[in-house]
């Protein structure tokens, strides 16, 4: 497959099978009871961002273009473009990404602060002022409170959207100021065209990058992009051949966690082997099989190691091998 690049939601136009979250705040904004804080809550890429974009170019003044849907805009229109450009007054955007273009671990405390001084001045050409945070989970303790106080007093014509993936980890505090909006996956085969409508990948690597994306149409083609096929088949042919373990295979794979991008693969094939166990495990048990209690001590491993090695920025080749080792136990167990 041809290198492929994910737009950001800011860049997306157009928004598929959430036509009734989209339906529920035009329905809030038309009748004049907009609320100040929405939590838009669903799994990672199902579009929650991009509704928060779509929401907020008719909020900032672009008016409706119903070719791209119901909160849909011409592209071409200034407001589209100045916040395509990042460059609108009366937008101000939240994220791990700094402004080195770099991914950072947390939305730090100083860049909550700049929401009350934002929302303390009035638009200075649009109807409203809007921020969206993407992802409101990613906020530090600091950072979430310092949003808190924001919520605490709604400023006038200002719209703030937070993209949750979790909504479960925020603070009850944070959750109950704010208006709800569930966004749900999209069903399989919907999620599959969405992704051959963007790739050259087979239909059945679609139907595959649908499953493991859990009916997420962008979340399906970031997988598509991260070479997710290679990953499970890996994670699939590692799983396969316990308890014996090829190590010049996994120090194959071990060569690709370098560099700047080793942790988003480490942690992809860990998200594989993690699943492909998972599911391994619910066979075992519909079957009446033993060792499962080795299984589930290797699946809990395989969910912790990841984060414990960004965190702590342990060896991500040693963690492998860790893991393989367990997994290799719970075989012969």
């Amino acid at each position: 497959m041809a290198e492929l690049e994910v737009p950001h939601p800011r860049e997306v136009f157009e928004l598929q099978g959430q036509e009734a979250a989209e339906a529920a705040f035009e329905d809030t904004r038309g009748r004049g009871r907009l609320h100040h804080a929405w939590l838009l809550t669903g799994p990672e890429g199902v579009g929650k961002a991009t509704f928060a974009y779509r929401a907020a170019r008719r909020l900032l003044g672009a008016p409706a273009d119903r070719e791209f849907g119901l909160l849909g805009v011409d592209p071409e229109h200034p407001v589209s473009r100045q916040v395509m450009g990042r460059a609108h007054p009366d937008l101000l955007v939240l994220e791990r990404i700094g402004d080195d273009g770099k991914p950072r671990k947390v939305i730090p405390v100083d860049d909550a602060r700049k929401l009350s001084e934002f929302f303390s001045k009035s638009p200075a050409s649009a109807p409203h002022r809007v921020a969206i945070i993407d992802a409101a989970d990613d906020l530090n303790v600091n950072a979430a409170n310092a949003l808190l106080k924001t919520l605490e007093e709604p400023p006038p014509k200002g719209v703030l959207f937070m993209v949750s993936h979790s909504p479960g980890r925020l603070l009850s505090t944070i959750r109950s100021r704010c208006r709800r909006l569930a966004f749900a996956p999209l069903g399989l085969e919907t999620a599959a065209a969405f992704v051959q409508s963007r790739t050259d990948v087979s239909d059945e690597a679609a139907l595959r990058l649908a499953r493991m994306s859990g009916g997420a149409p962008g979340k399906a083609l970031q997988l598509a992009a991260a070479d997710a096929i290679a990953f499970d088949d890996a994670a699939r042919e590692l799983l396969a051949d316990l308890p014996r373990v090829d190590e010049a295979f996994a120090l194959s794979l071990a060569d690709r966690f370098k560099g700047a991008e080793g942790q988003a693969k480490f942690n992809l094939l860990f998200d594989r082997l993690a699943e492909r166990v998972h599911g391994m495990v619910a066979d075992r048990a519909a079957q009446g099989m033993g060792a499962l209690d080795r299984w589930a001590q290797a699946w809990e491993t395989l969910q912790r190691l990841p984060r414990e090695v960004e965190g702590l920025n342990l060896d991500r080749t040693d963690a492998l091998f860790a893991a393989l080792i367990e997994l290799r136990q719970a075989a012969r167990a």
